[in-house]
């Protein structure tokens, strides 16, 4: 608890921020007793949120960062700078890019600081069997220890998984899953978990979409992705292995859920429906 007494939010904030026109690369060096008070207090608050938002716009909707702080810094400078807008995150904010733990840092800093204005959900990158290969463990390692991996690992099993905007965006970083029948089943998942190999959580955090593919069927991972029975779209996400998919491939890399995207999508507007009529049925009460 005594890391999350002293926390002193916006120091850290302004030191995260001081690089900012600095050539890409330079490092921001917290101390870890402060990068565990991020960890430990954010991990509060997500507990205390439910694990599939119910956000309003306006909000900006951003997609994978992968460590590359300067990109994320940019994307900030573009967007404005919280609590300038409002944030949804899709999640995968570590590993390959070098600067994970900046990352991380700034984004569960702006949790802290704006708890009811920004929003993180989980990626498929923030599981412990991911991290540990693609970078982030030798980041933490090479620059402080492995306990504080340990800690962001707990940090990274209490993050929500969906959101819902406007009661009829559904946001999540993968897709969507054969198991889904209705949103109280993401409402059920407990918190913290890891991320199995196989069922909901796992399709929601890995599915992919496929324009060649009708219905559901498995991806090059062995997980499921889906395609819309009238032929739309249902995602901006690239295939598995595309540079796209993390901003050293593309600059700033966006993946917006459109309004006319999920009304085409068939399967998800049933599924909302049931929120507008729950959210109707809580206000008459």
């Amino acid at each position: 608890m005594a890391d999350i007494d002293k926390l002193n939010i916006d120091s850290i904030i302004q030191r995260l921020l001081e690089v900012r026109g600095s050539k890409p690369g330079k490092n921001v060096q917290l101390q870890e007793n402060e990068i565990r008070g991020l960890c430990l207090k954010s991990r509060e608050i997500f507990l205390s949120q439910p694990i599939l938002l119910e956000l309003e716009a306006p909000l900006k909707i951003c997609g994978d960062i992968h460590g590359q702080y300067y990109d994320l810094l940019r994307l900030f400078e573009y967007g404005g700078y919280p609590p300038e807008s409002n944030y949804l995150f899709l999640g995968d904010y570590v590993d390959r890019g070098k600067q994970s733990l900046e990352t991380i840092c700034l984004l569960l800093a702006y949790k802290i600081k704006y708890p009811e204005n920004f929003f993180l959900l989980r990626g498929n990158h923030e599981c412990a069997s991911i991290n540990r290969i693609y970078g982030f463990y030798d980041e933490c390692k090479r620059r402080y220890n492995i306990k504080l991996w340990k800690t962001f690992t707990d940090c990274f099993n209490c993050l929500p998984i969906a959101a819902i905007v406007d009661e009829k965006i559904f946001c999540c970083h993968g897709g969507l899953s054969p198991d889904l029948q209705s949103m109280e089943q993401i409402r059920r998942i407990m918190r913290p978990t890891d991320v199995p190999d196989q069922g909901l959580l796992c399709d929601l955090l890995w599915s992919d979409p496929d324009k060649d593919v009708l219905g559901w069927g498995e991806n090059d991972r062995g997980l499921f992705h889906l395609r819309s029975r009238s032929g739309g779209q249902v995602s901006a996400q690239t295939r598995p292995g595309s540079d796209l998919s993390s901003p050293s491939g593309c600059g700033r890399w966006l993946r917006i859920l459109c309004q006319e995207t999920t009304c085409d999508f068939i399967l998800c507007s049933k599924l909302l429906r049931g929120v507008r009529q729950r959210r109707g049925h809580d206000e008459r009460g």
